[in-house]
């Protein structure tokens, strides 16, 4: 009797279910070491990297925040959780649906986060009040701020010079008898940069203080006896790229590297483009044009290398604040117990085709990094294509806790325990331009994309016959997307392939 006594606490522990650690970052395009990247300094990452699985071919759904993170959270593709803007709210389209979170907190499992994890323009005031067994800490803990700088201006700014005209103009706006957001809106309609670096602390920035919130979290929940799902939701490096001097310092201006091919893809179609409207926000940038036949204009080349520095020196403070987090999940005890999960919720155009920012169907606007580190020493790269729809169920596979049946993505736990496993065909993204929505369709080497016009939105009513046009792109031998291929004759093939995943795709929906 005493010995089957002493085996119920080992039982236990073999039943004890993991912590999940779910690590988001805005607008990170895999320019990573774990994704090869010679020039980044991202230690930390590649850290995780090294004890987990990279997904080297994962796609987001749609190249902008909000739709991504909702299909994400979801676990559906947008066309059904009707989000495809910055401003329908989730739950007005579907009041009850069931978000990654909510159901673990269902399960069993306390859930919390700081910082950006749904896009708050998708959600309630408490980002989702039901997801979440606590108040969600949009903006991490104001007291973790430095105390020298204060906090930011405008949420971004610590450079004296930009507070002071961030001072100037809202008093301005206060004596023309604004209120509200109409005052922020009038001072950086004046005041708006695109990068800053200043020599201050990392917790001058609220990336800097999302951390410390973070690690607060950890801590607090390390003393409880339900296992956790903590959401982490780091901000940079979307822009405008803020860093702390010390960042920028690991890069010289005259290295940053130009994107290589910044024209339109020959025989693409032109609504495949758009004039970076988000970049044109800021006041340091000059006019551009729409994008067209003759070429958009280009950022002159010193501005592009600045913004390209300020996005590496963004992407390393994130990776430096990601490392503080680690490395509390190391000390605690915590580790071996918990799934990491790191990602960023679409790509961003760094001047590839002309382009900034992200809102495309090209392939530096769809490929997103993913890192899964279940504590199970399971390591490598997977060249499958995966997307962000994968989540959800690869999660509750982990966690041993129920798949719900609606979900539109797979479990990617065959390839978390071998990497070299082909899991499913293609990955599929989707962006509108004007009334017609594309499709693009990535395989391990090629990118299909329907555009189907007439505003469509319900794809069990797909026909070919609403395919206004098409573009193929050859990763093997074209990566940068120089050349539609489309209509040539030696990928006819492809083209039928890949056509039959489209109808694939439309049918099963």
């Amino acid at each position: 009797m005493a010995l089957a006594l002493a085996t119920l606490p080992l039982l236990g522990q073999a039943q004890e279910k993991k912590n999940v650690l779910f690590i988001a970052v805005d607008d990170l395009k895999p320019i990573l070491g774990c994704y090869g990247d010679d020039l980044v300094k991202t230690p930390n990452i590649d850290r995780l990297a090294k004890r987990g699985v990279v997904f080297a071919n994962n796609h987001c759904q749609q190249a902008v925040c909000a739709p991504s993170r909702a299909s994400l959270l979801c676990g559906i593709q947008p066309d059904k959780t009707k989000v495809w803007d910055l401003k329908t709210l989730i739950r007005d389209m579907n009041p009850d649906i069931l978000t990654l979170p909510q159901h673990f907190r269902q399960n069993g499992y306390f859930t919390t986060s700081v910082g950006k994890i749904y896009d708050k323009r998708s959600v309630d005031e408490h980002h989702d009040k039901v997801s979440w067994s606590e108040v969600q800490a949009f903006e991490g803990d104001y007291k973790y701020y430095d105390d020298k700088c204060g906090e930011p201006a405008l949420g971004y700014y610590q450079l004296p010079e930009t507070k002071e005209k961030v001072a100037k103009y809202r008093k301005e706006a206060e004596a023309m008898g604004k209120k509200g957001y109409g005052i922020t809106k009038y001072a950086i309609s004046f005041v708006k940069p695109t990068t800053e670096c200043a020599d201050v602390p990392d917790n001058a920035y609220v990336d800097g203080v999302l951390a410390l919130s973070a690690i607060d979290r950890l801590e607090k929940l390390s003393k409880k006896e339900e296992p956790f799902f903590l959401g982490v939701g780091f901000k940079r490096p979307h822009l405008p790229f803020v860093a702390p001097k010390k960042y920028w310092d690991l890069y010289q201006r005259e290295e940053m590297p130009l994107a290589k091919y910044q024209k339109a893809a020959e025989n693409g179609p032109l609504l495949a483009y758009h004039n970076s409207g988000e970049l044109r926000s800021y006041t340091d940038i000059p006019p551009l044009k729409s994008f067209s036949d003759i070429e958009s204009d280009l950022i002159p080349v010193e501005k592009q290398k600045e913004m390209i520095h300020g996005y590496y020196a963004a992407v390393s403070y994130i990776d430096a604040q990601v490392g503080k987090v680690l490395n509390a999940l190391d000390s605690l005890g915590l580790t071996e117990n918990t799934v990491v999960v790191l990602w960023g919720d679409h790509g961003w155009h760094l001047g590839d085709h002309g382009i900034w920012c992200k809102h495309t169907n090209f392939e530096q606007a769809t490929r997103s990094p993913m890192i899964i580190a279940d504590g199970e020493n399971h390591t490598g790269v997977c060249k499958t294509p995966t997307e962000f729809l994968d989540l959800f169920p690869t999660l509750c596979d982990l966690a041993n806790i129920e798949t719900p049946e609606h979900l539109d993505g797979i479990s990617l736990l065959p390839v978390l325990k071998d990497p070299k496993k082909e899991l499913k065909p293609y990955a599929v993204s989707q962006f509108q331009r004007g009334k017609a929505e594309g499709y693009a369709f990535r395989s391990e080497r090629y990118r299909y994309v329907v555009w189907v016009k007439n505003m469509f939105r319900n794809p069990s009513q797909f026909s070919k016959d609403l395919i206004s046009v098409e573009e193929l792109y050859d990763y093997k031998k074209d990566p940068l997307e120089t050349r539609n291929v489309v209509n040539e004759k030696k990928y006819r093939k492809v083209k039928q392939q890949m056509e039959k995943y489209c109808l694939d795709y439309f049918k099963n929906r």
